[in-house]
């Protein structure tokens, strides 16, 4: 969809002095494994819930899967070249559990672990600081048949998953990201089902978040004990929640789904505990019997860094009898206890994925992480959007996403005027890719990917994204 308040052109942005951003901002792009590599059968790899929730017939538009997405396994080092040409000074990318350890325990594979070595020294062969997450929902099929994260061996096998990971890569890989949005993994994957597994269980979703988080806390435990200079951090994806209106219906509404979308990880994580409210919240869905005495403290182990994703806001109303949801990840199963409550739209620009465009928010967000819960060097580790582009003449002028992106740069900045410590950016993404159970039918991408072809395009918003980079800075409004 278009937005209407996209430039007419990338040069309109151009224009007046500088915003700078502060000297050594950590400029980069991110991507997920299963979401470009491809080869899912070579070189030792095994099965991962998403191969086999891509796999199973209904779950993902038109069938598609990730066995060859952007084949960046195999294109590695023209991928790396593409990243060094646009000047990106970081790369986030995420190792492919099923690839590293097949079966998700037991000791290394080492062909698996070799594609991470020479990705980790392409990068740094061109200058590219390398930015390591550990788990982008990648779970091997194993552990899920048994149980999954809403068992608690799960974060076990995750720490010593981790181990392995960081015994090969730790001598060159500076910064580490446990996970990636746990929610979506506990509350997609468990709760609502549209992600893998595919399992609609909100005593299960509630259960796979406490694990996930424990793992988390496991794996900082053992990465910090292995290597005592990595930055470590977690990557979350927070939403501003802002009631429909001032009725008290409505602000408790508010309430609960930043219980369920923020607070639950955040507290846990830089607080080392759970919210009262959210407890009470869950109730009807969980008596926290899950959580045993010293997780707290395992899960808020203390870190280095927070990423944080950023893609809208969610405005919500008291319940109306009948009511229905009105986007698949705002599904009633997505937020256990609190399934009643009402996702309004406001008629604002959107994006591919019907994500309301809220630069604000972004700033919101930033402030109140720093605000409320740690004076932590904070980046932006998923920035991005979804538009419908097209190839003339060789090229993409994808001027909606430009815009957004810039937009999101100002709030950006303005959050770091406010005392935020925002310490870097990381678009989302580097290419277009399969965008799990929207398979390749939206495109996030700065980078156009012909699927057929696995040609390479930069668009419009890459060369533009490549001069920000230059100059640190955008032209000011």
């Amino acid at each position: 969809m278009s937005n209407p308040a996209s430039p007419p052109a990338v040069g309109v942005l151009d224009q007046g002095p500088e915003l700078t951003f502060p000297p050594g901002f950590l400029w980069g792009a991110a991507t997920a494994a299963y979401q470009i590599e491809g080869a899912a059968s070579e070189g030792g790899r095994t099965p991962s819930i998403w191969d086999t929730f891509s796999h199973t017939e209904g779950r993902t538009v038109a069938g598609h899967t990730g066995d060859v997405a952007c084949d960046h396994y195999h294109r590695m080092p023209d991928d790396v070249r593409l990243m060094a040409d646009l000047g990106l000074k970081s790369y986030r990318f995420s190792v492919s559990w099923p690839r590293v350890q097949p079966g998700g325990s037991g000791a290394a594979n080492q062909e698996g672990l070799d594609f991470y070595r020479r990705l980790v020294d392409e990068l740094l062969g061109h200058g590219i600081e390398p930015w390591l997450t550990l788990y982008h929902w990648d779970l091997p099929q194993p552990l899920e048949d048994a149980g999954g994260w809403p068992a608690r061996d799960t974060a076990g096998r995750f720490a010593d998953y981790a181990q392995l990971v960081a015994d090969a890569l730790g001598d060159r890989v500076k910064y580490w990201t446990t996970l990636n949005e746990p929610w979506c993994s506990a509350f997609l994957g468990y709760g609502s089902g549209v992600h893998a597994p595919g399992r609609s269980d909100g005593g299960d979703a509630v259960r796979a978040g406490h694990h996930l988080m424990l793992g988390h806390g496991l794996a900082v435990q053992a990465l910090r004990a292995s290597r005592p200079d990595a930055q470590l951090g977690i990557t979350l994806n927070l939403y501003p929640v802002t009631p429909a209106s001032d009725a008290v219906g409505d602000v408790d509404a508010a309430r609960r789904i930043d219980g369920l979308a923020n607070r639950f990880f955040l507290d846990p994580v830089l607080r080392g505990s759970y919210p009262a409210e959210l407890r009470a919240d869950l109730r009807g869905v969980s008596d926290f019997g899950h959580v045993r005495d010293g997780d707290l403290k395992i899960i808020s182990s203390p870190l280095d860094v927070v990423g944080i994703n950023y893609y809208s806001r969610h405005v919500v109303a008291a319940p109306i009898e009948g009511a229905e949801p009105e986007a698949y990840w705002r599904s009633p199963s997505c937020w256990p206890g609190s399934e009643d409550v009402r996702f309004v739209t406001r008629g604002v620009p959107v994006t591919d994925m019907n994500w309301e465009i809220d630069a604000p928010g972004l700033v919101e967000t930033l402030e109140r992480v720093h605000r409320d819960y740690t004076d932590l060097p904070l980046y932006i580790t998923e920035n991005g959007s979804a538009f419908v582009d097209a190839v003339v003449d060789g090229q993409v002028d994808d001027v909606d996403r430009l815009a957004y992106f810039d937009a999101h740069l100002r709030a950006a900045h303005a959050a770091i005027t406010a005392g935020v410590p925002l310490k870097g950016y990381f678009a989302w993404s580097l290419m277009d890719n399969f965008e799990w159970a929207w398979g390749y039918t939206k495109r996030f991408g700065m980078v156009h990917v012909d699927y057929d072809s696995q040609l390479r395009i930069p668009k419009s918003s890459a060369r533009w994204y490549a001069d920000v980079i230059r100059r640190n800075g955008l032209a000011a409004q």
